[in-house]
């Protein structure tokens, strides 16, 4: 066999092999209590913000550090951390997704996605 061929084959399944990685790792939606049994993988966890426990968010200590309790859609209550400043819209919002893994009882997020329904009022009224 020619080099270039040889060369050809290895770059191929290094790419194989690259992507076959990549699928692995991929965030899934799931729960706390899946998160839980798995502290090591990412998630993407649905769910709505409890508004009957205190948020904590102190931009003069840590700006990268804001608190807040969530519930699943299982109904599952943790304490989430979001390792990013409180989210502008984020007493607006009516679902969350948090991106993140769990440490101990406590869902670290590494990001936030909110449901805000009040950036569509105005649209769906005109």
């Amino acid at each position: 066999m020619k080099k270039i061929y040889i060369l050809a084959i290895i770059i191929i399944a290094i790419g194989i092999g690259v992507i076959l990685t990549s699928l692995n790792s991929t965030a899934t939606y799931s729960n706390f209590k899946e998160a839980m049994q798995n502290p090591d993988n990412e998630y993407h966890i649905v769910g709505k913000r409890d508004t009957t426990l205190p948020e904590i968010y102190n931009p003069l200590q840590n700006p990268d550090k804001f608190e807040f309790y969530m519930i699943d859609q299982n109904g599952d209550k943790k304490k989430v951390i979001l390792l990013k400043s409180k989210p502008q819209d984020f007493d607006k919002s009516e679902q969350i997704v948090v991106i993140g893994k769990m440490k101990d009882s406590v869902f670290e997020a590494s990001d936030i996605l909110m449901k805000c329904p009040s950036k569509y009022n105005d649209i769906q009224q005109r």
